[in-house]
């Protein structure tokens, strides 16, 4: 067997037709073809059920796709590896951040980030934290930016800074003044399930023990921080953001936010990869770049106290 045949099989698996798979490898479908066969043959396993139209794949044929998958991950992984022992920068990198985070840490670096290196093809996208760890743990992804730690012995974390969380009530004139952790839940509006922020949130106030109460007669669940914010704004509603959502809002809006007394909420966000990353010089490269430019915009380290952790 060989890598070949690796690939002309996952082609298969993916367009489920032998002549479009052969056109993908730039090979005729008889090679294409007898070259799976030998696998198969090698194997002792038929992964194709040929007699179906578009081709099947056998209930043994997924296992080993599943696996081939898996090989030709870690054979990019060594391809990495040899363009990072030779000093060379390139080929693509893929970057997936938490909504919560995405919008206002982005600008900051992204641009400045990706100009240094020319010959690296960056993608971001945003995503949950259950999926960034998922496609993280398959290979499918490279780095992960989310809320810290994560305590999975198959992620690496490197952490990038210390977030404390403020206060923001659109039913106060001015609401500069220090609040405690125990808040009136009636007006309080959170995200939506599945982010991360949302369980925060809720472990800080203690939600979980009991239900959460809303003077409105509608329960409305925000999918961004955006969203959040407008709708907490048009009914008089509050809610906690992250400090650097913050920072880009007018003087009016900024009357509404009040901090916390000490111990203040924060929460701590990381880059986070496979414990068998190799891109060694880029991870470090883009960590330098993200803590050179956030460190001047956050309050100091010593004014921070609970840390709110992602479940």
């Amino acid at each position: 067997m060989n890598i070949q045949q690796f690939q002309y099989v996952l082609a298969v698996a993916d367009l489920r037709h032998f002549e479009l798979s052969a056109e993908k490898c730039f090979i005729t479908q008889s090679t294409l073809s007898t070259m799976i066969s030998k696998f198969e043959d090698e194997i002792g396993i038929k992964i194709f059920d040929r007699k179906k139209k578009p081709v099947e794949i056998t209930t043994e044929g997924e296992a080993i796709i599943e696996q081939l998958k898996v090989i030709t991950r870690e054979i990019d992984q060594l391809k990495e590896l040899t363009k990072e022992i030779k000093g060379e920068i390139k080929g693509s990198l893929t970057i997936s951040v938490i909504p919560t985070i995405a919008p206002f840490l982005l600008p900051l670096f992204l641009q400045n980030f990706a100009s240094r290196f020319p010959n690296l093809n960056i993608e971001v996208k945003e995503q949950t934290t259950g999926e960034i760890i998922r496609q993280i743990k398959s290979r499918e992804l490279d780095i992960g930016i989310l809320s810290i730690p994560l305590q999975d012995r198959d992620l690496l974390e490197i952490e990038l800074y210390d977030e404390p969380f403020v206060y923001y009530d659109a039913s106060a004139e001015n609401a500069r003044q220090l609040v405690s952790g125990k808040l009136d839940m009636s007006n309080l509006c959170l995200l939506e399930e599945g982010h991360c922020m949302r369980t925060q949130v809720i472990n800080l106030c203690d939600l979980h023990k009991k239900p959460l109460k809303n003077k409105l007669n509608f329960d409305y669940k925000a999918g961004s921080i955006d969203s959040l914010l407008r709708f907490v704004k048009v009914n008089g509603a509050a809610t906690l953001l992250p400090y650097l959502s913050t920072l880009g809002l007018t003087e009016e809006e900024n009357k509404h936010i009040s901090g916390f007394v000490e111990p203040v909420p924060y929460r701590s966000v990381g880059l986070v990869v496979h414990r068998h990353f190799v891109k060694k010089k880029i991870l470090e490269n883009l960590q330098n770049e993200i803590t050179d430019k956030i460190k001047p915009l956050l309050p100091q380290k010593e004014a921070l106290g609970k840390k709110l952790s992602p479940v």
